[in-house]
């Protein structure tokens, strides 16, 4: 357990490892979605990178989505759609960064924490990575990171996800082009990924950036949507029901925290 958010970025024979996490399960405030973003685009500018790990701290939540301490500390539309835009950086970072992404999944991943791993270039599970769009849960719906899970899973998945807000299997998200392999344990994992990202070290960097590139064709738009999808997502969490449904949700993992 850790006591205080961070973001952390080391380089080393061109591979950038940026780690994230905070206390409550990896559940994001704005100001580490603010640094993240920024570290994504510095690092994906270094030339002696060739490709970026992504990872978050810990081994059961890979990231828990918005924080809910600061969803209830919004208290007008600004602050709202200012707390949204967050994500809608990250993702858009993920996106425009000129080299590839990485991501290292160890544990569940709900709410904005799938947006992250859907803009991931490559994507790598443990067998514990289960999945949920929860938003409709808290009265609001994934509507900033909707374009980036479209675009991996397609319209029908996503909103199957969104309406039952219940968690696929990693093995599903391996059908559904989420994840690309999924391992029994953490340990496994890395030691894949030790082997991987030393192989992407080893490749040309402009024809990685060139994948990137030509992998990301098309998606030209998919920043302005999620920038001004922020607005409804905004608009609904100053809902009196939508306060009401965080307070009883975080009441309730509470609770089940100290059960374990």
């Amino acid at each position: 357990m850790i006591d205080t958010a961070f973001v952390t970025s080391n380089i080393q024979d061109g591979i950038a490892e940026i780690t994230f996490g905070t206390p409550k399960s990896n559940a994001l405030p704005l100001h580490i979605m603010e640094e993240l973003a920024s570290t994504l685009l510095s690092v994906g500018e270094q030339d002696e990178v060739k490709a970026i790990l992504l990872k978050s701290y810990g081994e059961k939540a890979f990231c828990a989505g918005a924080s809910f301490d600061e969803l209830l500390a919004v208290e007008n539309l600004d602050s709202a759609k200012r707390f949204f835009s967050g994500f809608a950086k990250v993702l858009s970072a993920m996106k425009n960064c000129t080299k590839p992404i990485v991501v290292r999944v160890q544990g569940k991943v709900t709410g904005g924490g799938v947006g992250i791993v859907c803009a991931a270039d490559y994507c790598l599970a443990t067998e514990d990575a289960f999945l949920a769009l929860t938003e409709l849960n808290i009265g609001i719906g994934p509507f900033v990171i909707s374009p980036i899970v479209e675009r991996k899973m397609g319209i029908a998945e996503m909103t199957a996800m969104s309406l039952d807000a219940e968690f696929r299997t990693p093995h599903w998200a391996v059908q559904n082009h989420i994840y690309q392999h999924i391992f029994p344990s953490v340990q496994v994992l890395d030691e894949y990924l030790h082997q991987f990202m030393k192989k992407l070290a080893q490749k040309s960097t402009k024809a990685l950036c060139e994948i990137k590139k030509l992998s990301w064709q098309g998606a030209e738009h998919i920043d302005e949507l999620m920038f001004s999808r922020a607005l409804i997502s905004a608009e609904l969490l100053l809902k009196p029901e939508a306060r009401k449904s965080i307070l009883s949700v975080r009441e309730k993992l509470r609770e089940k925290q100290g059960r374990e």
